[in-house]
């Protein structure tokens, strides 16, 4: 390991299981301290018996590394609060933050009841903004005592929340949001040294493995594409110092493929310099739909 992260103290949220748990692993081996983060629950978001931090924690410190647990629901003020002030009072610092919790309520639109709609926007987008109000306070008074900090922030979208996903409404949704949440992020924050990027991973996980059991070929000798840990290399990277000017991107991971995603950019346009009747907007938009590139496919169709 190269040790990029030595020094640095690194909240992961959701790091119990899948993608956070290869997440903290994958800092803690480049010398990050870690708050690991979980609330232990269920697939779908209810209450489990226990949290599986204590044994990420375990695993770090049998590896010689620094960890701490916090079982706080990030979702909430109080949560979210917490688990920056664990950062900062366990190590004396926070560097970056790495926001992954979530779980599925998966429905077709015409069966999605408002609580699995609430429930999916709480835990994925309001988990997102909590944290990250929360420790872009203390890195803004950081900033300004003359301490200005090299911060990171890397947020877990998904490429449902880039393209769509059938079955998934509230998970879309709430993705495409944490997308617009980075981009406003990475530009206020900027002056307080914060640098704020997201990552679309695809990968074997609790939220994916029965999707990708009906899909996926089983794995190639020696590598397994969808491994979770393959998704952590850029994440670490993106939460290093070693990351510095890259702000308010958004990335695809996957495997061993990485892919800046571009989002939404100006295609054909074209001005009348008049208002249009409708006939008239119809047929100019046709014209400027038979110029432009096709959409990408929703996932799932």
């Amino acid at each position: 390991m190269s040790g990029i992260c030595t020094g640095r103290v690194v909240v992961v949220t959701g790091a119990g299981r899948g993608l956070g748990r290869a997440h903290a692993l994958a800092f803690a081996a480049e010398g990050a301290r870690v708050v690991v983060n979980d609330l232990g629950v269920a697939l779908d978001g209810a209450p489990a018996a226990t949290s599986p931090a204590d044994a990420v924690v375990a695993e770090i410190r049998a590896a010689g590394g620094e960890a701490v647990a916090h079982g706080g629901d990030i979702a909430t003020p109080a949560g979210a609060a917490s688990v920056v002030a664990t950062a900062v009072e366990t190590y004396g610092r926070l560097d970056t933050l790495v926001n992954n919790a979530g779980f599925l309520r998966d429905r077709m639109l015409v069966n999605l009841d408002e609580d699995d709609w609430d429930a999916v926007i709480r835990v994925h987008l309001k988990g997102h903004f909590l944290p990250l109000r929360h420790a872009a306070a203390h890195w803004r008074a950081e900033a300004k005592a003359g301490r200005v900090p090299e911060a990171r922030v890397v947020n877990t979208s998904s490429g449902a929340g880039l393209l769509g996903s059938l079955g998934q409404a509230n998970y879309s949704a709430a993705k495409a949001g944490i997308v617009g949440l980075t981009l406003v992020a990475a530009a206020e924050l900027a002056r307080y040294g914060v640098q704020v990027n997201a990552v679309a991973p695809a990968a074997r996980t609790r939220m994916t493995e029965r999707t990708f059991a009906a899909t996926m070929a089983a794995p190639a000798a020696g590598f397994d594409a969808m491994a979770p840990e393959n998704v952590s290399p850029l994440v670490v990277w993106l939460g290093s110092a070693g990351s510095a000017g890259v702000t308010g991107r958004v990335f695809e991971a996957e495997g061993g493929r990485i892919t800046v995603m571009e989002g939404w950019r100006p295609g054909p346009t074209t001005d009348g310099g008049t208002r249009r009747t409708p006939a008239e907007a119809g047929e100019a938009t046709r014209k400027l739909l038979a110029a432009a590139e096709p959409p990408g496919r929703v996932h799932g169709t």
